[in-house]
């Protein structure tokens, strides 16, 4: 009896402490890695380095690429265009991550804390559907419904003024140069803002409802709760909306193209529309090619800025 303890205490520990695997097993798995990194060499890497190459020439697009070496990015420097398109990059980062991600908050809280309890989580969930819609609807669509709302002749929005007694506030809303810039940041908050809500609300699934039970025990209100509960527990997936919408504004292009072309006389020009306009319309190949390494240059190294910075905020919550 005492030997067949033994022997079954030995084949338990071995079940336990199993001996170390063997290399080609531990080889094996970077196998399946292999797709994905071909893939990403040849739809990413290969590309950018023949983009960047591309850069260093003076090229029509027909012909032998002529080598200039730095001259494309000395005229970038100087020219006025380019850094008009980065301010307004900068007013976009406005239009796609900081207002999306704060109204984002703000909605997520409510329908997870507010709608949910007292109507349902259907009802949550029908709304937060509502507010994604515009995600899944392809930009040239939206773009075109748009334009056709902000049309300055019988558009939606001007006629909607009118019928309410504010005729005098109606406005070329694409066309006046002083107001375009802000007409797309508008369409682009319409059309960011389900994003940050949807991821928002999946972060708030892990929050501990016992903290919002107690918090309303002693007295706290809906703003309290949100501002000393939800904002702390959803940090990490604060930085990932800002860090995914940022990325997302420096190179928005589609709805530039749809609604304004980089007009009325550039006022809504954006780094990558410049770029494109550059390498296909005005065929100067090198130049163009400048201009989006430098875009990525900037994006690449934005993202591994914030990326560090959410994981010092992470290791200062462990510590």
């Amino acid at each position: 009896m005492t030997a067949t303890v033994e022997r079954g205490a030995r084949a338990v520990g071995k079940l336990r402490h199993p001996g170390p695997r063997h290399p080609r097993t531990r080889d094996s798995y970077a196998l399946f890695l292999l797709p994905g990194i071909l893939a990403f060499t040849a739809v990413i890497v290969v590309p950018f380095l023949m983009n960047t190459g591309v850069s260093f020439t003076e090229w029509q697009g027909i012909g032998s690429p002529k080598w200039t070496g730095l001259a494309n990015y000395r005229d970038l420097m100087d020219d006025s265009e380019f850094w008009a398109s980065f301010r307004h990059s900068l007013f976009m980062v406005v239009a796609m991550a900081a207002v999306p991600t704060m109204i984002g908050l703000v909605l997520a809280a409510a329908l997870f804390d507010y709608i949910g309890k007292h109507f349902g989580s259907r009802w949550a969930a029908v709304l937060r559907a509502c507010f994604y819609l515009p995600q899944v609807l392809p930009i040239a669509v939206a773009g075109i419904v748009w334009s056709w709302i902000l049309a300055p002749d019988n558009g939606s929005l001007n006629e909607l003024l009118k019928a309410v007694g504010l005729g005098s506030w109606q406005q070329d809303w694409l066309g006046d140069p002083d107001i375009a810039l802000y007409s797309v940041m508008g369409v682009m908050v319409w059309v960011q803002i389900g994003f940050p809500l949807v991821v928002f609300m999946a972060g708030l699934q892990r929050v501990d409802p016992q903290l919002y039970e107690a918090a309303e025990l002693d007295g706290a209100g809906w703003w309290r709760r949100f501002w000393h509960i939800t904002l702390p527990q959803i940090r990490p997936e604060i930085y990932v909306v800002l860090t995914w919408c940022t990325i997302a504004a420096l190179k928005v292009f589609g709805a530039v193209y749809v609604l304004t072309k980089g007009g009325p006389g550039g006022a809504t020009d954006v780094p990558s529309y410049f770029s494109f306009s550059t390498f296909f319309e005005k065929t100067q190949v090198g130049y163009g090619a400048a201009i989006s390494t430098v875009l990525t240059v900037i994006i690449l190294a934005l993202s591994l800025v914030l990326l560090k910075l959410q994981a010092r905020d992470e290791e200062g919550d462990r510590a």
